[in-house]
């Protein structure tokens, strides 16, 4: 809890930067919601064994939080843009 107290504005940063690209963009149809999907798997797996110790390892975890949120922020602003799109 205390990582994400002091991470608010990242996070929230990557949250809004996720809507903005994902609105703008749309859904990718290539190969990278793979690619990023299996970066966060890899990062929060590495985050949750503790293999990564000291500042190195802080920036591990806020490294997965922070992609967490920005694809978080993809996927309900490319919502968004195919929602906009139909209208």
């Amino acid at each position: 809890m205390a990582l994400l107290a002091g991470l608010w504005p990242g996070l929230a940063g990557a949250l809004v930067l996720g809507l903005g690209l994902g609105a703008l963009c749309g859904w990718p149809h290539r190969a990278v919601p793979a690619a990023l999907g299996l970066a966060l798997v890899l990062l929060a797996a590495l985050a949750l064994s503790g293999a990564v110790p000291g500042r190195a390892g802080l920036f591990v975890e806020s490294g997965a939080l922070m992609l967490a949120a920005y694809l978080a922020g993809c996927a309900l602003g490319s919502l968004a843009h195919g929602g906009l799109r139909r209208n």
